[in-house]
């Protein structure tokens, strides 16, 4: 068997794409985009093609367990290991790392989020295959970063060191979430910085050892289950420390503090869609620039808009400009694009 595994992320809710996202359906299951598959189905099959399916691992909130299941049957029950509660990043790759160490202590691993778009596989293969190949042989935190087309406030960046290794390996200077606008021009200009996409490479012994020496509380306590992993005592031991974990990042806990981060650089048609903004910007437009993402949609007078309503639904939209309007059948958004970063807020004034 191999020993290079895919850890998928899907544990979020995508508040941001609220009315369609929900805490009972979050976006990574749903099919936005109406191709037929889901983000989720999508991601699995991005790796899949080089990372056999036995060996991928879905991180995912209890809830959504079924959902997985259903989705990809290609995986066992034993693949998904299940959150009690959302704890960011940080605790869910701890989990994953010492999880895979138990079964092969000398694993590679790529952790993913779950609902990104790639449209170009064959690029995107070979950095992750440079990528894993590089993580073999060093004691590195590897990402992926992605060649920036514009000032983009919504991204981390990567800022990059001139000392490159082989297949363009760049060792990483810093690290900035999501800049305001004049920064973010400063970056695209200056030609040092990378979006970063999120997605981690490297071995269960670098990851481990980095989480030891920078969230040593994290690393302690899921340390603590070496003996219990895959067997069936896991799921309460976890169920007992995740409340404990401190809710933080990865990048915040490990990757801004370490030294031995590197970055693999390409432009393979990358999106995190965290939002309908994203979204909008990679759909299909009409002549007026409205994405219309369902059928049986007029749009009369209307410009530069999403428009998403449920199947069998017909809708008439008539009068606005760069408005987001969502109908999940039981709950309707209508919103100006640029004040998409309120949705969360809003959200929660209905609860």
């Amino acid at each position: 068997m191999s020993n290079r595994y895919c850890v998928i992320m899907a544990g979020g809710i995508g508040s941001r794409f609220w009315p369609l996202s929900k805490e009972e359906k979050p976006k990574q299951f749903i099919d936005i985009f109406g191709t037929g598959r889901t983000f989720i189905q999508q991601t699995f099959e991005r790796f899949n093609a080089f990372i056999p399916a036995e060996n991928f691992i879905i991180v995912t909130n209890r809830q959504h367990r079924e959902l997985v299941l259903e989705q990809l049957p290609e995986i066992s029950e034993s693949q998904i290991l299940c959150e009690p509660v959302r704890r960011n990043t940080a605790p869910c790759i701890a989990y994953a790392a010492y999880r895979i160490a138990t079964i092969d202590p000398f694993a590679t691993m790529i952790v993913t989020p779950s609902d990104h778009i790639v449209t170009n596989q064959h690029q995107f293969e070979k950095i992750v295959q440079d990528s894993l190949d590089f993580a073999e042989k060093n004691d590195v935190l590897m990402t992926i970063g992605i060649h920036p087309n514009r000032p983009e406030t919504g991204y981390g960046y990567i800022q990059v060191s001139d000392e490159k290794r082989e297949n363009g390996v760049c060792r990483v200077k810093t690290f900035t979430e999501k800049p305001n606008v004049d920064t973010a021009r400063a970056f695209l200009e200056s030609g040092e910085f990378f979006w970063n996409s999120g997605i981690f490479i490297w071995s269960v012994k670098s990851i481990i050892k980095a989480m030891s020496a920078f969230i040593p509380d994290v690393a302690t306590a899921f340390s603590r289950g070496t003996d219990v992993y895959n067997t069936p005592a896991e799921q309460l031991f976890i169920d007992s420390i995740y409340p404990e974990c401190d809710n933080i990042s990865i990048d915040y806990g490990v990757m801004e503090h370490a030294r031995n981060v590197y970055v693999c650089c390409g432009d393979f048609g990358w999106s995190d869609v965290g939002t309908w903004g994203s979204l909008y910007m990679h759909a299909e437009k009409d002549g007026d620039g409205n994405a219309c993402l369902t059928e049986h949609v007029v749009a009369v007078h209307t410009t530069d808009s999403v428009i998403k309503i449920p199947d069998g639904k017909k809708a008439v939209v008539e009068g606005l400009e760069g408005y987001i309007v969502a109908d999940s059948g039981d709950a309707l958004l209508i919103c100006r694009k640029e004040r998409e970063q309120n949705i969360r807020d809003y959200v929660e004034k209905l609860r």
